[in-house]
């Protein structure tokens, strides 16, 4: 049994609690970063200028953290999130517009976790969102109703791109609804292929496909797995049922009748839970995000946190994965 600690941590600007997660999470990420050699090719200048060049309105917030991160310049270039190393995760999702209301599990590798769903306001909306790559965003929703998650989609291209999860904070810092949301993503490249979902409160919501040397495909889809349509990555090899998930999704949302709490619990098992830990997609946490109540949820088997922009609370909290195979470092096969 492998004992995680997910951190529920409120922090309106950049400071101190931020400049804690840095220093607790940087010294993995930048041995991350340097073994693949990301922290030299492009060059920082080169990074730097591609995130002026896409996302200006970052940069004040990117002069911050590097402000808090000191002068190590392989921080600096990381946090533009410019051109990382190839890294891939599984993971579920799907939107219930009438309610409205997203579910996602995200499926990664225990040991890769942050662990961490940071409150925050950087940019005058305030923001929930579960925390990657030290500012990255895995999923997350905004006080204007905006909620974002992603899933990865399955093709081994890389390019030359930004890693979503920092695009995805873009997005919850300066977008206020599933339009501008989506138009942002037909503009800001990305360096993998992903599934994006997009949902409002209003219920207004976009499933939109990024695919490297592609351009975005805006959908109307409810749901995604990992994979774009076909099946361009050996589903046996790294992705457990991702196309037998995305058909279980669809039959359920295809139900008139459809109980958003009996939708939420569906993560919580098999197909769409689970438990392959050895193998870098195993089931880490689920979330259910409610933009309309501005109310969003942590999930697991046995216990639950709830959140919301009108009441926060800081927490840690212990949560148990049954791994017994587990490895010390994942098997990526990319």
């Amino acid at each position: 049994m492998l004992q995680l600690s997910f951190n529920s941590i409120s922090e309106p600007l950049l400071g101190p609690k931020w400049q804690g997660i840095f220093n607790t999470y940087w010294p993995a990420y930048k041995k991350w970063f340097e073994t693949n050699g990301a922290d030299k090719k492009p060059s920082l200048g080169i990074a730097q200028n591609r995130l002026e060049r896409y996302m200006p309105e970052m940069i004040p917030t990117y002069n911050r953290l590097c402000e808090l991160a000191g002068d190590d310049l392989t921080a600096h270039r990381f946090l533009t999130g410019w051109q990382p190393p190839a890294y891939i995760s599984g993971c579920s999702q799907a939107v219930l517009p009438s309610t409205p209301q997203l579910v996602r599990n995200y499926d990664y590798h225990p040991h890769l976790m942050e662990g961490i769903l940071l409150n925050s306001s950087w940019n005058g909306k305030q923001v929930m969102a579960i925390s990657d790559c030290l500012v990255g965003v895995l999923d997350g929703m905004n006080s204007d109703g905006l909620v974002v998650s992603l899933t990865f989609g399955g093709r081994r291209t890389v390019t030359r791109g930004f890693g979503i999860p920092f695009v995805l904070r873009y997005l919850l810092e300066f977008c206020s609804d599933v339009n501008e949301a989506a138009e942002a993503l037909k503009r800001v490249p990305t360096h993998m292929a992903y599934n994006i979902m997009l949902l409002d409160k209003t219920g207004a919501h976009k499933m939109v496909m990024l695919t490297p040397g592609n351009e975005p495909k805006v959908t109307d889809l409810l749901v995604s797995a990992n994979h774009q349509g076909e099946l361009y990555w050996p589903d046996r090899e790294r992705f457990p049922n991702s196309l037998e998930r995305e058909r279980f999704l669809n039959t359920m949302m295809s139900n008139p009748n459809l109980d958003p709490w009996e939708m939420a619990a569906s993560f919580l098992h098999p197909p769409l839970f689970n438990t392959r830990y050895k193998r870098g997609a195993g089931t880490i946490y689920t979330t259910v995000y409610r933009p309309a109540e501005r109310y969003m949820q942590m999930r697991w088997p046995d216990k639950t946190i709830n959140q919301s922009f009108d009441y926060f609370e800081e927490s840690s909290t212990p949560v148990y994965i049954h791994a017994p195979d587990l490895e010390e470092e994942p098997k990526q096969d990319f």
